[in-house]
């Protein structure tokens, strides 16, 4: 997983010939969430609540009424547009009285979409990894530093006779800088497993 989501909920407002469109988008780590989203934005009072999300291969859409493929898909193409992931898109529509047509549609929709999300503050994504480090008391103070230096968050650690082991979670492409850290640190004695 690499990439950008949004930082936080976003929303962009526009007229077209009357009907207003409000888009609405927000990062989302699964289907559900992005489900749940839209439940929870879309105005049942509305003409049309059409939405779209991707969240890395899983993508889908909905044109709520409007006519195939004039509404959903265009805001999923607004997201893919702006090269982004985790990311969730609702574009309400309350008609104005004129018809748009559907090449007017497919503006409105993704026109809305794509303004809202070119506009908002991105957030890198991160693949974390956890792993496990092995090592004697004396390291305690090394292997502490180097898990810190990595940007790594200690998830627990136990002692025993034998020694320690520190569960740790980290940005996966961390992982073998802080083996070669911990390896230096430690005069190699303390080991790294899954």
């Amino acid at each position: 997983m690499s990439g950008f989501t949004l930082a936080r909920r976003e929303r962009h407002e526009i007229e077209v010939k009357h009907s207003r469109f409000l888009a609405l988008a927000g990062p989302v780590d699964s289907p559900a969430a992005a489900l749940a989203f839209v439940e929870e934005v879309g105005d049942p009072a509305a003409t049309h609540n059409c939405w779209a999300y991707r969240i890395g291969d899983l993508y889908r859409s909905s044109d709520d009424g409007e006519p195939a493929g004039t509404a959903g898909r265009p805001i999923l193409a607004a997201i893919d547009g702006q090269g982004l992931d985790e990311v969730v898109v609702v574009v309400t529509r309350w008609y104005g009285g004129i018809k748009l047509g559907a090449g007017g549609l497919v503006r409105a929709y993704g026109g809305c979409a794509a303004e809202c999300l070119r506009t908002a503050e991105r957030s890198e994504l991160v693949q974390w990894t956890q792993c496990t480090v092995h090592y004697a008391f004396a390291d305690t103070g090394p292997v502490h530093a180097c898990a810190t230096a990595h940007g790594a968050e200690k998830l627990e650690e136990h002692f025993d006779a034998g020694g320690a082991r520190l569960r740790l979670r980290l940005p996966a492409d961390r992982l073998e800088a802080l083996a070669d850290h911990l390896r230096d640190a430690t005069r190699d004695r303390a080991t790294l497993s899954d």
